[in-house]
């Protein structure tokens, strides 16, 4: 009888051609073998960053070629030269023409560092991997006269105007002009005259951590400049003179944030008040910290009453009043917020008329995302608020006038507020100037009746009529220069030529 046992397997040879280092092997090894195999059969050791075609994973069959590519890197250091820039200011102080360097240029230095990775000796790619300033290049800044004739009108009391950074007055005539503070880092978030005009008050740009800006006090008729820190910072939306009282300042602050928009309001209401020796007396607060409605987070603004017993407030999700002696806050309108799908917050913009009787605030239609408002008047002696412009845009920044007294013993104001001429798109869209009796009767366009439109601002009203004129002027600016318009007639003078101004104030 025959006996049984299992077949014989014989383990296949197949050979294998290896490319390495500038010579051709052939490598015979057993069948199912990978290339990272055939190499160690071969003796060919691999560099750290060496590859391989095919990779050293692939499982190689009878006849392949298994190639081993060398790669090295190496990195290089050098200096490079960061070319300064050459910047024009505009001055309308200096004469059209004349013209000299605030500042000489200076190239900066960076270090880059690149690394190149080479292929069997050849050059296959070369990247920076970093770059770090050594040194700042630093600005060359010439200063350019652009001083132009324009004529110069007389203008009741003081008006002051933010220029590139700097605040300057004019008084008596708009040919007479002095700064008042010429530091050049006004921020323009606060921009305001007590109500004598002796003061202004500023925020300006603070360089440390944390802090967004701090709020100042300047003497108008100051010749040294005197400047008064009313040691408070982080001022985004409000701060403003009592009316009705000498050097109290109501103010909200902000805690700076690295999100946008950069900070997260507070939605307080504090009192300061000072001395001209810069004595800085903190007043007990009016509103404590709070949440602020919905997106609260962008920050509530507030308007003095013309009296200084109340202020209005105007946030994302309402309108109101707060009592100073009490703190109260009691809505006089509520609605849903803009829908903006952005990092900022719609505000309504308001405004008291000057008996205190009513508020002029913009009312956004719905939908939530719906770019119609209608500017309404807001009794606050009884009744509904009333649209009396419709379609008005959302900045329309309603502006009363004064009360004027008619020989009937009748007494009546102006609303001057921005018209959008985009409706529709009030968000981007420019506005004209538009001035009307307080009860939205007899509107009349002032400026500009077509062509480019203002971007959006408050306008301020003359403090008087103006000497040469019947009526009241309105202050404002279009194209960074300073207008002034005559609300009967619509004549307008342009007062600055710089293109530089930015905020205005009048008193």
């Amino acid at each position: 009888m025959m006996g049984c046992s299992p077949p014989r397997v014989t383990q296949g040879v197949i050979s294998i051609h290896v490319s390495a280092d500038g010579e051709e092997h052939t490598v015979e090894v057993s069948a199912g073998v990978t290339a990272e195999d055939v190499l160690n059969a071969a003796g060919v050791i691999l560099g750290e960053l060496d590859r391989t075609d095919p990779p050293l994973y692939s499982v190689l069959s009878d006849g392949s070629t298994v190639r081993l590519i060398r790669v090295q890197e190496d990195y290089s250091v050098e200096q490079v030269v960061i070319p300064f820039d050459q910047q024009v200011l505009q001055n309308e102080s200096l004469p059209a023409g004349e013209e000299y360097w605030l500042q000489l240029g200076k190239n900066g230095l960076k270090e880059i560092t690149t690394r190149r990775v080479y292929e069997d000796g050849s050059e296959v790619s070369s990247n920076v991997v970093n770059s770090v300033i050594i040194e700042e290049a630093v600005p060359q800044i010439k200063m350019v006269g652009v001083q132009k004739p324009f004529t110069q009108i007389p203008i009741p009391g003081r008006l002051v105007y933010l220029l590139d950074g700097n605040a300057w007055v004019m008084e008596g005539t708009t040919g007479s002009r002095r700064q008042v503070v010429k530091t050049g880092d006004l921020d323009g978030r606060v921009f305001s005259l007590s109500p004598d005009g002796d003061w202004l008050l500023f925020t300006r740009i603070d360089e440390a951590e944390d802090t967004i800006n701090t709020l100042w006090a300047a003497k108008v008729d100051d010749d040294e400049g005197l400047e008064i820190d009313l040691e408070v910072a982080n001022i985004v939306h409000f701060a403003d003179w009592k009316p009705g009282s000498i050097r109290v300042v109501a103010y909200s602050t902000v805690e700076p944030r690295t999100a946008a928009p950069g900070w997260q309001a507070n939605n307080d209401l504090q009192l300061l008040n000072f001395s001209d020796s810069g004595y800085v007396r903190h007043l007990p607060t009016i509103v404590e910290t709070n949440l602020g409605g919905v997106y609260g987070w962008w920050g509530t603004d507030f308007v003095w009453a013309p009296d200084g017993l109340f202020l209005a407030y105007t946030r994302p999700d309402s309108v109101g009043l707060v009592d100073v002696q009490t703190g109260e806050q009691t809505p006089v309108l509520e609605f849903s917020p803009l829908q903006t799908y952005g990092d900022w917050a719609w505000v309504p913009g308001v405004a008291w008329g000057p008996d205190g009787k009513v508020l002029f605030s913009e009312i956004h239609l719905p939908p939530s995302d719906s770019q119609l408002f209608d500017l309404a008047a807001i009794s606050l002696v009884g009744g509904a608020p009333i649209s009396i412009v419709p379609h008005v845009g959302m900045f329309s920044y309603p502006t009363p006038s004064q009360i004027t007294d008619f020989p009937t013993g009748e007494e009546s104001y102006q609303v001057a507020y921005l018209q959008a001429i985009f409706p529709n798109q009030s968000e981007t869209s420019r506005y004209r100037l538009t001035v009307m009796d307080r009860d939205g009767s007899n509107r009349k366009v002032l400026y500009p009746q077509n062509g480019t439109g203002l971007e959006p601002q408050s306008v301020v009203w003359s403090p008087e009529p103006m000497e040469t004129q019947t009526d009241h002027a309105l202050a404002m600016v279009f194209q960074g220069n300073l207008f002034l318009v005559d609300v009967t007639t619509g004549e307008t003078w342009q007062i600055t030529g710089d293109g530089l101004t930015s905020q205005i104030d009048w008193r």
